[in-house]
């Protein structure tokens, strides 16, 4: 489309790309700053409190910024009109790591450094998440933004559980950060036989010990890795050579008539994010401002330009967004004195002390994070005072799978179907599926103790019916598993009525 469109002073552009709730569109903020809108899937929204939960989500994400997590996508504003829903961002949500590894001819690719420095920053950016109760959902390498500067942040936390109705759970969040790091092993460390090796353990270790532990791998493994990586003037270059070669890769979707285009008057657009009574309108300190703040057709706030506490103030990370906690500057001269650096240089110890200088700047107007401010402030402290070093135990590996059936006797019966799963005794987790003959797979997680070589479970199978047949329960490992191979068994029964 051309460009004009816009949202709530936003003024699309014709960049998009498809996130994991919605389609992503580059876009220019009021004051002329790049930024992104997120156009959530309507038909996602369309189930019951749908749509109270996703403004829960982004509520959670806010009051996460307003605490001093900077690993979060900045968020500006959800707004409404028709039937759609936007997210307005306060960055833009390209190029995600995606594209990045997806890569470009003639864009040379990052090197394993920028891959390490990524994965640190989630690992960091999902502790805290965790530590507030909170998960992320649907973390892969689409949902993960890369900046201008080199920073990581990851988008659509939440987004994903609160439009399912799921609850938060920070081991699926594990998983995909594993699965984040093998293929960046793979993709980035290609060439780099000794980072690609840290980053597979880091991955192993993340399933077995937790993130706490993987982070501390990879700092760990610093002197595998190239010189000078923390300055990430690799992937800065990378980023810039991708942005000159940058074209629309398809038509963002249009606003509805209610957003209206550039110059049209018709209709408005109001913020879901404040309700009068409930909490702090991304609107406040606004003259005139109360109850659900209410934009005019063409986008501009409805509130003067210019008033302290507008909606982009409010998603903000710090005092000055582009000066304090975005700004990333190279050359002669300029030092590369980063958070990310920080981390690295100083190890485990130094995570989050920006974060907490701060907290202590912040106003007395945006410390109103609650248990969730609470909960990230003990995850920061945690971060910063335990020396919990790499556990270099076996990670656990699945050997064999054997299922076994008792005879079925009787009409309307439960079978117990059980299977044992042989491993090396390492510690984890082992994640596997029961597929029934005829029915649905069921997948589980279960624990498995250091030292324990086999592992039990069983299948409770409801069987009914009259007549004869011969049923199949298949039990397959998902995960640990050798690259390349499959473990399964199956066993069958008749069952006679």
């Amino acid at each position: 489309m051309p460009d004009g469109d816009s949202i709530a002073g936003h003024r699309l552009t014709g960049r998009s790309r498809m996130g994991e709730v919605g389609t992503w569109v580059d876009a220019v903020g009021p004051d002329g700053t790049r930024r992104g809108a997120l156009m959530l899937d309507p038909r996602s929204l369309s189930a019951p409190g749908a749509r109270e939960r996703v403004v829960a989500a982004v509520t959670a994400d806010r009051r996460l910024a307003q605490s001093g997590l900077t690993g979060l996508m900045p968020i500006v504003d959800l707004v409404a009109a028709r039937g759609e829903v936007w997210l307005l961002a306060g960055r833009p949500a390209t190029p995600s790591l995606a594209e990045l590894m997806t890569g470009r001819p003639g864009v040379p690719p990052p090197d394993a450094g920028s891959a390490a420095t990524v994965l640190v920053e989630t690992a960091q950016t999902l502790l805290a998440v965790h530590a507030a109760g909170l998960a992320h959902g649907a973390l892969h390498a689409g949902t993960v933004v890369i900046g201008d500067d080199g920073t990581a942040v990851l988008a659509e936390r939440g987004l994903a559980l609160a439009l399912r109705g799921e609850q938060p759970s920070p081991d699926r969040d594990l998983a995909a950060w594993a699965s984040l790091a093998r293929g960046l092993a793979a993709g980035w460390a290609a060439g780099d036989p000794r980072a690609a090796q840290l980053f597979d353990r880091a991955a192993a270790t993340a399933t077995t010990h937790g993130l706490s532990a993987a982070r501390d791998a990879l700092l760990s493994g610093r002197d595998l890795l190239p010189t000078g990586f923390t300055t990430r003037e690799r992937l800065v270059r990378t980023i810039q050579w991708w942005s000159a070669s940058d074209v629309p890769t398809q038509e963002p979707p249009r606003a509805s008539g209610a957003f209206g285009t550039a110059g049209e008057e018709s209709g408005e657009v109001v913020t879901l994010l404040y309700t009068p009574g409930m909490g702090e309108s991304p609107y406040a300190g606004a003259p005139g401002a109360s109850g659900a703040a209410v934009m005019g057709a063409a986008g501009h706030d409805a509130t003067p330009a210019g008033t302290a506490g507008t909606a982009a103030s409010a998603g903000a990370t710090g005092p000055t967004e582009a000066g304090r906690s975005g700004e990333m500057r190279f050359g002669p001269g300029v030092p590369a004195d980063t958070t990310a650096a920080q981390i690295w240089r100083s190890g485990r110890e130094q995570v989050t002390v920006p974060a907490k200088e701060r907290l202590r700047r912040a106003p007395a107007r945006r410390r109103r994070g609650g248990v969730l401010w609470s909960g990230v402030l003990f995850a920061l402290i945690i971060a910063a005072a335990l020396f919990l070093w790499f556990q270099r135990g076996e990670p656990l590996s699945v050997t064999a799978v054997d299922v076994k059936t008792p005879k079925a006797k009787g009409c309307d019966i439960t079978v117990d179907v059980i299977g044992v799963i042989t491993t090396n005794g390492g510690a984890g987790q082992v994640s596997y599926e029961w597929l029934p003959s005829g029915e649905q797979p069921v997948k589980h997680t279960d624990p498995v103790p250091s030292g324990q070589t086999t592992h039990q479970v069983s299948l409770k199978w409801d069987v009914g019916g009259r007549g004869t047949k011969k049923l199949t329960a298949r039990l397959r490992v998902l995960s640990p598993i050798a690259s390349g191979t499959r473990l399964e068994d199956k066993a069958s029964f008749t069952y006679k009525c």
